[in-house]
């Protein structure tokens, strides 16, 4: 077994593509705050594509943990040069492995929070980029203002030179460049919010402004803030991917990367000091992004929210199980065709019948081995982003919405914390103690869930929304969650 380092590269199995470029000569342009699976899937791998064509070898990418967590991350990479293994899993069960070298450092801010706002002050960055789930944004979740309640925010705009958020780390960084006539960095967001470029346009303007005014309008006035749409299904790393990666090729990695073949980004060109050249790697560059992120959103992510939960009731635990029973198939069609397609304009170059199909035999892929645990959490942050506006858009519209008032209706009763065999649910949210207070009352008070203002604003006074919701929940309650999905598919 290979331990992964530079000096290794060379010993590696043939079967393992590695950089092919001089990583000596890459220097850093990018600062990415949220090095976790996805980015090391996608971002990453884009810009490692682009170092192996010669091109794009002065946007290295330095990584930046803020979370607790992040500390094991930095430690794992740090021994390993940085380096790390992407295995692509096929459906017909081939394994694809290649090292990717485009992230050149990683800095955890805890430890040294101004070696990291000067490594964004210095000249040479470009980009600060994002993937930060869609709670590292701050924002209410139904108001979609700034919340400055966080007590590490309120720190932040105490002590900016010692900031715990990448708020607070990025605009004094901005900031110092601003005194030092630096010209400013793009910001781009990478995560799985309608119009994520814009959403971080208002949040950290709201932010720099709270803390200066005048810092404030130079943020807003000259900071770049780009849409994007990211697409990869990448799970969570297993100590069984590790194992798995060892017996295969070789390869002692302490934290490889695994994910399905698809991968799509489509940017919005708006950058204030250049970018790479994305489009000679396939991303799609263009003038807007909007089309083809709320597809992906209320399609894809939206599908996923209505798998997870009702998958897990019925005692599945990963994806492609739900995905290979026939039932689940003609339910998540449906939802697609007639509730999330209806709500969408026409996206250029896209057929939507046809990528309705593909998302399904994604889900399905048997390698991947995606849990619903994992699709089921943060669900808080998920529900009001992805399903929310489709039911929206259809009650307004006298569409069909029954089905996401269900899929709601299974996370209400997910929330209750017991499946339908009596055994506790390991419920993961920001505001697990709340919604599991909440539905708790399912049975007494049916309603309960949906009274949370917080989280559905007025949609309980919509009769449409309020019957739909009502009906499946009581059918999961008397007939289990398999039955419901069988009633939405055939009644």
């Amino acid at each position: 077994m290979i331990n992964l380092s530079t000096t290794n590269l060379d010993r590696l199995d043939s079967r393992v593509a590695t950089p092919g470029y001089d990583r000596s000569k890459v220097t850093a342009g990018i600062v990415h705050f949220g090095v976790g699976g996805f980015h090391r899937a996608h971002q990453a791998m884009y810009l490692d594509d682009l170092m192996s064509q010669g091109k794009a070898l002065d946007w290295g990418i330095v990584g930046v943990g803020v979370m607790p967590n992040d500390r094991r991350m930095h430690a794992a990479l740090a021994a390993q040069d940085y380096l790390y293994t992407l295995v692509v899993k096929h459906p017909d069960g081939q394994y694809d492995a290649r090292v990717i070298g485009s992230l050149v450092g990683y800095l955890f801010a805890p430890d040294a929070p101004n070696t990291v706002i000067e490594r964004m002050a210095d000249p040479a960055i470009r980009i600060v980029s994002l993937t930060v789930t869609e709670g590292g944004y701050n924002f209410h979740p139904v108001t979609g203002e700034f919340n400055f309640a966080n007590t590490d925010v309120r720190y932040d705009l105490e002590h900016p030179e010692k900031s715990r958020t990448a708020f607070g780390l990025i605009t004094e960084a901005l900031n110092r460049r601003r005194q030092r006539g630096i010209p400013p960095f793009t910001i781009m967001s990478c995560d799985n919010i309608q119009g994520n470029g814009e959403v971080a346009h208002k949040m950290f303007v709201a932010f720099a402004r709270q803390r200066d005014a005048e810092l404030g309008e130079w943020v807003d006035q000259n900071v770049a803030f780009p849409n994007s749409m990211v697409d990869r299904i990448t799970p969570v790393t297993t100590s069984s991917d590790i194992k798995d990666l060892n017996e295969r090729f070789g390869i002692d990695d302490r934290w490889p990367v695994v994910c399905e073949p698809f991968t799509q980004w489509v940017l919005e060109d708006r950058f204030v000091d250049g970018r790479p050249p994305f489009e000679a790697a396939g991303v799609q560059v263009v003038e807007d992004v909007e089309p083809y992120e709320l597809m992906k959103l209320r399609l894809l992510n939206a599908s996923h929210q209505a798998l997870c939960y009702f998958g897990y009731l019925s005692g599945y635990r990963y994806a492609h199980e739900v995905c290979q029973d026939a039932l689940f198939v003609d339910f998540l069609l449906a939802y697609m065709e007639n509730e999330g397609t209806p709500t969408l304009a026409e996206v250029p170059g896209v057929d939507l019948a046809d990528y309705r199909r593909t998302l399904i035999e994604r889900f399905a892929n048997p390698e991947i081995k995606d849990t619903l645990a994992r699709l089921c959490a943060e669900s808080s942050d998920r529900i009001p982003k992805w399903l929310l506006p489709v039911i929206r858009h259809q009650l307004q519209s006298g569409g069909e919405m029954h089905r996401a008032a269900a899929v709601v209706a299974s996370w209400a009763r997910y929330v209750e914390g017991k499946d339908e065999a009596g055994e506790a649910i390991a419920v993961v949210d920001p505001l697990k103690d709340s919604l599991m207070a909440i539905a708790a009352e399912n049975q007494n008070n049916p309603t309960a869930f949906i009274e949370n203002r917080e989280l559905f604003g007025d949609l309980v006074d919509n009769e449409r929304f309020r019957n739909a919701y009502l009906d499946a929940l009581n059918r999961l309650h008397t007939d289990g969650a398999r039955a419901t999905v069988d009633a939405l598919v055939n009644d």
